[in-house]
């Protein structure tokens, strides 16, 4: 396998078949008593991920479908969802980005008990953010997500925002079989210390299509989630310019993307504006092509043929209102380096792992020379501690050849900066992509108190070790 920042066909594709696209099944409503209020159990379902022509696939879900129930919120309100466990294992729920108390975090012995077969936890908190968030099993993550376990949480704002939709693209991947189940070898060793369980079918949220209907004139929300395992991507736009105004829930300032790619590491949310300027009746087609080698049509723009909404696009910014987010204060922050190591080199030489690699049989990776593996437990000693309210600035080192999206929980990171240069727009991320040997600059106020993981959220990557405990006490 050869590694430049892409992947080669032959490595990526050593296990199986070749890239197919199709739809998710469409996602069911949560049964929601109030507004805020839901009941969500994990149990087995079936889907048809490959599509009409394709058998279904034995997945497991949230009430059903995948991905799960939508779940949506509202900013500044209390939420009470109720999880059943309905799986022949062990699970928990991690609401991936909402800054929440710690003890509904979703970690198993670090914030709470797993949810045993048969049972169930009553998540409760009050989401302070606006925004594009998403859930998620913390326990035998890598099988448990790789099977269908995900869905998204939207944080309506306080006050409405202006576009004409409001759309969710929820992204994953999948590695199928021909017969259409679940290829098993989750956990491989070699897959652990390179690139992850990147899978050979990939699925888009919403009815089974290969193209959204829109009209010309009118402007769009798009909120982008990637719920892969490992696939990172890069979307591409054809004939659009979209406006980058949120990064992991949080927003920024409008910006179009570099290059004009959406770079969308596994985890991440990215919202966008697009105002749709296209021809009536025409297509336009919406292409991931970060693999090298590898693009492929993730769907198409499909234009109504009749007269557009507008003549001219909406006068209105396309900004988002920001939320309630403590300022870091830089100058009297304390500073903090993590070193991510490890991971497969050329010749299949492990790096910087000195001789942690006796210490921790089954580790790939290690941040500061000390891997912690799995899901999490109790009994983890944190690798910082920072004092409630302080200001807090980390430098993240990528040592690695290899890419990671690196996630904290129960806070947002405003990004500094990246290999020396400022990052602009005012980007705040709870989960930082990192490609190989970057170096970024993140900083946040520790005022969530906690034992809060900091892990790569590439799955097979913090099974096998780069993964480390923050506390803020």
């Amino acid at each position: 396998m050869e590694f430049n920042g892409h992947l080669s066909r032959r490595g990526l594709f050593q296990a199986g078949a070749g890239l197919l696209l199709t739809a998710a099944l469409p996602p069911l409503p949560a049964r929601a008593a109030t507004s805020n209020e839901y009941g969500i159990a994990a149990a087995p379902a079936r889907a048809r991920l490959g599509g009409s022509a394709r058998p279904q696939t034995d997945v497991w879900t949230y009430n059903g479908t995948v991905p799960g129930s939508l779940v949506r919120l509202r900013q500044g309100e209390p939420a009470r969802i109720a999880v059943e466990n309905r799986l022949d294992q062990e699970t928990t729920v991690h609401w991936h980005g909402i800054r929440l108390p710690n003890a509904m975090d979703g970690v198993p012995g670090l914030t709470q008990p797993p949810i045993k077969p048969g049972e169930r936890f009553v998540y409760d908190f009050t989401p302070p953010d606006a925004g594009t968030f998403w859930y998620h099993p913390h326990a035998n993550s890598l099988e448990q997500l790789g099977r269908g376990l995900a869905g998204a949480v939207i944080v309506k704002e306080r006050e409405p925002v202006a576009v004409d939709r409001d759309l969710l693209w929820f992204l994953s991947d999948w590695r199928l079989t021909d017969e259409g189940g679940i290829a098993s070898g989750f956990g491989n060793r070699m897959e652990a210390a390179m690139s992850g369980r990147v899978g050979n079918i990939v699925t888009l949220n919403g009815h089974v299509q290969e193209a959204e209907p829109v009209r010309a004139g009118e402007r769009i929300r798009l909120r982008l989630v990637n719920g892969a395992l490992a696939r990172i991507m890069a979307l591409r736009f054809e004939g659009h310019r979209p406006m980058i105004v949120a990064i992991d829930g949080q927003p920024c300032d409008p910006h179009e993307p570099e290059g004009g790619r959406i770079l969308l590491g596994p985890a991440m949310r990215i919202d966008i504006m697009l105002d749709m300027q296209g021809e009536p009746g025409r297509r336009y087609a919406v292409v991931d092509d970060f693999y090298d080698d590898l693009s492929y049509q993730l769907t198409q723009l499909v234009y109504d043929e009749g007269a557009p909404l507008r003549a001219h696009p909406l006068d209105t910014p396309p900004g988002l209102p920001r939320n309630p987010l403590p300022e870091p204060d830089l100058a009297a922050a304390e500073r903090h380096d993590l070193t991510l190591q490890g991971g497969m080199m050329g010749g299949g030489m492990m790096a910087g792992m000195g001789g942690m690699m006796g210490m921790h049989e089954g580790a790939a990776w290690a941040i500061n020379g000390l891997s912690m593996l799995g899901d999490g437990h109790a009994g983890m000693e944190p690798a910082l501690t920072f004092r409630r309210g302080r200001s807090v600035l980390l430098k993240l080192r990528n040592e690695t050849a290899w890419w990671h999206p690196m996630h904290f929980h129960g806070h947002s990171l405003k990004v500094l900066s990246r290999n020396g240069a400022p990052v602009p727009h005012r980007q705040w991320q709870d989960t930082v992509l990192m490609a190989p040997k970057d170096v970024v600059e993140v900083a946040f106020v520790a005022d969530n108190p906690g034992d809060w993981m900091l892990h790569c959220h590439v799955m097979d990557h913090q099974m096998a070790g780069l993964m480390t405990v923050l506390r803020v006490a």
